[in-house]
């Protein structure tokens, strides 16, 4: 009997993940490959580290007085962010606005697309979040990091929810959905998952303006 352990059903060996945050590494790292996204390994770490962290979706969101969820409009968020009189309190929610709206963003991409807010406002709104981080901080290295995020805010998008793609199961009626996000957003990731699926997404669609 070999002792190499159990198989995956295209012979690879399966290989037992203790750690989450390796888990996550190893996820992100793959997706970023697929994207062809070369990033800072600072900023790499940070994706790792806010999918970790958000592993429960208790820590999406800020807690009241009771201890329960305290749920605000990302506006609000942003607009307490800027009454704050301190920079650092005015980093801590620029900074939870754009991990908010960039893991919702990524992972519940297809929820977002039958609401009134879709993907695009939360784009919108976290590209911002890290800009304002960005501005505010003292640390060159962290500029850096929060300057990536906001550039490359809606590929970051696109990695997040390719893993959710990989980690969630898929039906066919996805398909009407994804071709949806990628007619407003253009979205790479989306493009290829209907290519892959025998789709080709016509450029000729006219990309829709919320």
């Amino acid at each position: 009997m070999s002792n190499d352990g159990p198989q995956g059903s295209s012979g690879d060996k399966l290989r037992l993940v203790t750690e989450p945050k390796e888990f996550f590494y190893e996820l992100i790292r793959d997706a970023l490959g697929s994207q062809r996204l070369t990033v800072q390994p600072e900023t790499e770490f940070y994706l790792v580290h806010l999918m970790e962290r958000f592993m429960t979706t208790g820590s999406l969101f800020p807690r009241s007085g009771d201890g329960g969820a305290k749920e605000e409009s990302l506006a609000l968020m942003m607009l307490d962010a800027f009454d704050q009189a301190a920079p650092e309190h005015q980093r801590s929610i620029f900074r939870h606005v754009g991990d908010f709206s960039l893991y919702v963003a990524g992972f519940f991409q297809d929820s977002l697309n039958r609401k009134v807010v879709d993907v695009d406002y939360y784009i919108g709104m976290g590209g911002a979040a890290y800009r304002a981080v960005a501005q505010r901080e003292e640390s060159q290295q962290k500029q850096r990091v929060y300057g990536e995020l906001s550039e490359k805010f809606p590929k970051f998008v696109d990695v997040l929810a390719l893993i959710s793609d990989k980690t969630t199961p898929k039906s066919q009626t996805d398909l009407l959905r994804m071709y949806d996000v990628w007619v407003r957003t253009r979205s790479e990731r989306a493009a290829r998952a209907l290519q892959e699926a025998g789709i080709i997404p016509s450029q000729s669609a006219k990309k829709t303006v919320q």
